[in-house]
């Protein structure tokens, strides 16, 4: 069965050809967890695709907050696409070294703040590098364009909501939470990689780890008829609405975009994750696997 949307995916072969499109714009969407070096940003500046911007998840962030790299407003938004010469007419081209892990990210954050022209690139950097495609080290100068946002709500859902749908007896809610964590981590079982946070998962949700939608050798995306079996097997049901989370917001959209990618229509992501969830409080948890 092909994909539900295949337009939000490109192939290498495409990019290839349009990089001198100049109503495309490809975007560095890279990112690591705070200690882990070389930076992100180190490793756009040792090679990237050519005229490849960088999205910094934590500079287009909201400036201030306790959490990590939470949303901000429409015209903090606007104005970081804007000065890296994304405009409204431009078709944007995420990718990460990884293949998809955070480019999904800056996929979601587009969409929430209403362009929804974006694809991500199949296989990521990962694929570019090994059909010894071109990469280049410096920033490119690109004058800054136009970005009207248009926030979306529906795609994005809060603690408060989460708890309001779960309900006085932590009940599964009218929407499911896939957790895009790994499965110690969902569990309870595995040390929690954000300092301070308890173990375990937010009640009634389901695990589906974010890197099982690619192929681990190719980095690309999974086949439909694969990621519909993955969502069955992890107990997610497509006819119904789903919030994705994981430790900070980032690799739940991971999933989200896999959940787009096959039809579904439209995975909200829970920003502030596990990093909020988990804080030491009154925010219900499970541990264990996922209660059938």
């Amino acid at each position: 069965m092909p994909y539900a949307r295949p337009e939000a995916l490109v192939s290498t072969e495409w990019l290839a050809a349009h990089l001198s499109d100049p109503h495309v714009r490809v975007v560095d969407c890279s990112y690591k967890q705070p200690g882990i070096a070389p930076t992100a940003r180190q490793d756009y500046d040792s090679g990237h695709i050519p005229g490849a911007v960088f999205f910094d998840i934590d500079d287009v962030a909201e400036p201030g907050t306790s959490l990590p790299h939470m949303i901000p407003s429409a015209e903090r938004f606007a104005a970081k696409m804007a000065e890296r010469g994304i405009g409204n007419d431009d078709r944007v081209i995420v990718y990460d070294t990884v293949g998809l892990s955070s480019a999904g990210r800056a996929w979601w954050m587009l969409r929430l703040f209403g362009h929804d022209n974006v694809a991500l690139l199949d296989g990521g950097l990962p694929k570019w590098k090994a059909e010894n495609r071109p990469l280049e080290t410096a920033t490119p100068a690109i004058p800054p364009r136009l970005f009207t946002a248009r926030f979306a709500p529906a795609l994005v859902r809060d603690k408060a909501a989460l708890l309001a749908d779960l309900g006085r007896d932590n009940s599964i809610g009218r929407e499911q939470v896939v957790d895009a964590r790994a499965a110690g981590r969902f569990e309870g079982t595995a040390e929690e990689t954000w300092p301070g946070r308890r173990r375990g998962h937010i009640p009634g949700s389901r695990n589906l780890p974010f890197d099982r939608v690619t192929d681990p050798a190719t980095r690309q995306l999974r086949g439909a008829d694969e990621l519909r079996l993955l969502f069955d097997a992890a107990g997610v049901r497509l006819d119904r609405p789903v919030v994705t989370s994981c430790g900070s917001g980032v690799t739940a959209c991971a999933v989200a975009f896999a959940l787009h990618l096959i039809g579904h229509p439209g995975a909200a992501v829970y920003d502030g994750s596990w990093s909020e969830w988990g804080l030491p409080g009154d925010t219900p948890i499970e541990t264990g696997p996922a209660k059938p």
